[in-house]
């Protein structure tokens, strides 16, 4: 009995739209067979709950709708969260590699928007960053960027994350560093 209900939770649970997904690109296959073509699609996927979670899948079927489905079931499976500055943008910048591809990420003031590339751009809409500059280096294989991109997030650490491997308080990590003229006094 409590299987069923356990079972019809996580149905609800998977019913409930708290994530947006976004198709970064679609592929059509073909392979040649003795009677003519067969074809198949490639979908990759990127999800995410729009406030600190995103993840991307591929997924392969005859049908389009299919393909996306299975993309879209990988990705919510692949999730990863990644902190954010003010729920907008990052805390610091970093760049991510993957194969050929590489990326840069900055910070940005509030205002700036997305500036970024086509599938950089939808992981960051997914992720909910408001405010960011990105610039993508190397490879244009939507595959490659999207994953140089989230190796560049998963590097992302708050000064809180800082602050608790360095065994300090988040104000001594955060304090600007006094010269040293203002930190000895006078002699006289």
């Amino acid at each position: 009995m409590a299987q069923r209900e356990n079972r019809r939770d996580r149905r609800d649970r998977d019913e409930n739209p708290e994530f947006a997904d976004r198709l970064v690109a679609i592929n059509r296959v073909s392979k040649t067979v003795k009677g003519g073509k067969r074809f198949g699609f490639a979908a990759l996927v990127v999800v995410g709950d729009q406030r600190g979670r995103v993840g991307f899948g591929k997924g392969k079927a005859k049908e389009v709708p299919e393909a996306i489905r299975k993309a879209t079931e990988q990705a919510k499976r692949n999730l990863i969260r990644v902190p954010l500055r003010d729920g907008r943008t990052l805390h610091h910048d970093m760049e991510g590699r993957h194969g050929a591809g590489k990326v840069v990420m900055r910070t940005a003031p509030e205002g700036t928007g997305i500036i970024a590339g086509g599938p950089m751009r939808a992981v960051f809409e997914m992720l909910g960053i408001k405010d960011v500059v990105a610039k993508s280096l190397g490879s244009q294989n939507p595959y490659n960027m999207i994953r140089a991109t989230l190796d560049g997030l998963k590097k992302q650490s708050s000064p809180r994350m800082v602050a608790q491997r360095r065994g300090k308080k988040v104000a001594e990590i955060l304090r600007k560093p006094e010269t040293e003229a203002a930190a000895q006094p006078a002699e006289a």
